[in-house]
């Protein structure tokens, strides 16, 4: 039996098909390290004194990132804090809080927990039967995803953040662009990117670190850092497009590797671009908030429900 070596000598752990690198179990921690300390650089995610709000879910993604950006505080001189959104999803939501407090706590990171149901006044499975007895025909990840989007940029205003830092992974990212062919939303996906092309009033920053790591290889990450990983899948989640945008990347990845690498780097060539096309900004003529159509998404998704957004969220 031929045994594959790490360039460092090492019995060689993982094999990444893409680039044909074997790496033992320390090189491979390091290289995912290295290559989002590369992507902070390049792109210039982070600035002295930035006070960067890690969006923890609990899941593998968020715990890889705060465990990469708490290395860096002091090299970046900035200062870095964490909240977690309840969206109020039972027997499911509780295991990633109660695992994003725990590495909150051993890393030594400022953490808060901020609700739908303290902010909407539901949570989202009550919004979700609400919009069910209502006839409105829409998915849970739907609302979670307008709703929990808003929270996090209220959140960070909140507690003074001047960049929010999400765990988009290389899959996240081109599952998103995938998804904006599919709906011919050129716009929206010349906007990806691992920090917006335009500063918008009254929206914080997000930046994405993790953005060219496979999520496969963070998982692998953080379970060689010894953290727990996230073991409950969201109800919702097997009903979305999404899901299916997934399965059907991660076939083609398994036979053509590197697949996902060159759609994102498609879209970012495309951005390059296409980055004057971006247009005006836009703010909603109900809420105020930047948005990219005159009443913004979580306007309209509440008013479906017969909900005044005017009262949240002030």
């Amino acid at each position: 039996m031929t045994i594959i070596r790490c360039n460092c000598g090492n019995d060689a752990f993982y094999l990444r098909r893409h680039s044909g690198e074997a790496l033992c179990k320390k090189c491979f921690v390091r290289s995912v390290e290295r290559t989002v300390l590369r992507t902070i650089k390049r792109e210039s995610l982070f600035e002295p004194k930035d006070r960067i709000m890690v969006a923890l879910s609990g899941g593998k993604d968020s715990i890889a990132l705060l465990c990469i950006l708490s290395k860096i505080e002091r090299r970046y001189d900035t200062e870095i804090f964490a909240v977690t959104i309840d969206e109020g999803v039972r027997g499911y939501r509780e295991e990633g809080i109660n695992i994003a407090k725990k590495v909150a706590g051993e890393l030594g990171i400022e953490h808060y927990v901020v609700s739908f149901k303290e902010a909407y006044g539901n949570s989202l499975e009550e919004i979700y039967n609400m919009a069910s007895s209502k006839g409105v025909k829409l998915l849970g990840c739907t609302f979670c995803g307008v709703l929990r989007r808003r929270l996090i940029n209220e959140a960070a205003i909140k507690f003074g953040a001047n960049k929010v830092a999400t765990g988009h992974n290389l899959d996240d990212e081109a599952q998103t662009i995938f998804i904006n062919l599919m709906r011919s939303d050129v716009a929206r996906m010349i906007r990806l990117g691992a920090k917006p092309l335009k500063i918008r009033k009254g929206f914080v920053p997000r930046v994405k670190p993790l953005r060219y790591i496979p999520e496969k290889e963070i998982g692998i990450y953080v379970y060689l850092k010894g953290y727990p990983l996230y073991e409950r899948e969201c109800p919702y989640v097997r009903a979305s497009l999404r899901d299916e945008v997934r399965d059907i990347l991660n076939r083609i990845e398994q036979r053509h590797p590197g697949t996902k690498f060159s759609i994102v780097r498609a879209a970012d060539k495309l951005s390059s671009l296409l980055k004057g096309e971006v247009g005006e900004i836009k703010y909603c003529q109900k809420c105020g908030s930047p948005s990219g159509r005159e009443v913004c998404r979580m306007c309209e998704l509440l008013s479906l429900l017969g909900l005044n957004s005017e009262v949240y969220l002030n």
